[in-house]
């Protein structure tokens, strides 16, 4: 399983969970150099071959792929079966681009998995056996408020990279001030490619630079308490799968305007838990979070909606799942080699 850098994988929550559950896992990989990860993946696989039955591989597009094919045929060499986990919101277009790699690719695993009906259907087309395991979260630790009438407090959790399109939100901000004077934006999230300074300067370009506030990363136990003071949620991204940091807003009782890109319009319904609208067109969210602050009726709709979503996510409900599944590829592994 790679440990997550920056921001929190799922694969380390489910490490944790299985550990928790009396399982021995193995994380990899925690180098923050992009070139040393495939080298410590590699290491990591040949050092620990014999303490671990089954791989857990989470699978993004890019050079993240690239590290994937390697695991994998590490791991094949090895003689260990591995999940596959398809992750990355861009995986459907590299798939476009490169089919005959990922339907070679995913055909070898000895299962597959994606947390996302938007890429489960990608993955049927190779794979018809493969299996819906959501991002889970502990629905308990996030304090729900419902937001019958919502305050101009708006925020946002990511990763400031351009695939976020974080400079969207200074835009969206800009867009509201006239009909919204006492409106805020909060923007969490550790910088990866120089988008952070890019979204100073685009908010300080429209004037509203002393409405926003960066306060940098957050660790994940502290989000529930950080974007609870809020009470809209803002989703600019481009490219997206299932992002938890939306999941995570639901369960608070946010209200959600989202981009309606990818994997969103899968795990967000318009108008029944969030608002989505086109990406990159700061109006259209501007006006969806115009919407919420002026019809207390359907923000308290979308507010209850999303919470009553995202409690179908707990770890209850998926850690078994999981469980079984790794079980069973063990299974078929010690057979297959007595």
């Amino acid at each position: 399983m790679p440990a997550g850098l920056g921001s929190r994988a799922i694969s380390e929550d489910l490490a944790e969970h299985l550990a928790a559950n009396g399982w021995s896992t193995t994380l990899t990989s925690r180098s923050s150099s992009r070139w040393w990860r495939p080298v410590d993946m590699a290491s990591t696989i040949a050092r620990a071959r014999h303490r671990f039955d089954v791989a857990v591989i989470d699978v993004y597009s890019g050079a993240a792929f690239h590290w994937a094919e390697m695991t994998a045929r590490l791991l094949r060499g090895a003689g260990k079966p591995y999940v596959v986990t398809l992750h990355g919101g861009g995986l459907p277009a590299f798939a476009a681009r490169a089919p005959r790699r990922f339907r070679r690719f995913v055909a070898r695993a000895a299962a597959v998995t994606t947390p996302s009906r938007y890429l489960l259907e990608l993955a049927n087309r190779v794979r018809p056996d493969a299996i819906l395991l959501p991002n889970p979260i502990e629905p308990s630790a996030y304090p729900f408020r419902l937001r019958s009438n919502p305050a101009p407090r708006l925020v946002w959790l990511r990763a400031f990279h351009q695939q976020y399109n974080p400079t969207l939100a200074p835009r969206v901000l800009a867009a509201l001030v006239e009909r919204h004077p006492d409106v805020a934006l909060t923007m969490f999230g550790a910088d990866k490619d120089g988008s952070e300074g890019r979204v100073r300067a685009e908010a300080a370009r429209l004037g509203v630079a002393s409405r926003l506030t960066l306060p940098g990363a957050i660790a994940k136990r502290d989000v529930p308490r950080a974007i609870a003071d809020a009470d809209i949620f803002l989703n600019t991204t481009n490219v997206d799968n299932s992002p938890v940091s939306v999941i995570e807003a639901m369960a608070c009782g946010l209200c959600i305007a989202s981009t309606n890109v990818g994997g969103l319009p899968f795990l967000l319904e318009h108008e029944t838990d969030a608002l989505l609208v086109p990406p990159n067109d700061p109006d259209a969210m501007a006006n969806a979070v115009h919407r919420l602050l002026t019809d207390p009726p359907l923000a308290a709709w979308l507010s209850g909606g999303a919470r009553a979503k995202a409690e179908r996510f707990g770890w209850a409900d998926v850690l078994p799942r999981w469980e079984r599944l790794l079980r069973r590829l063990a299974a078929e592994a010690r057979l297959s080699h007595a």
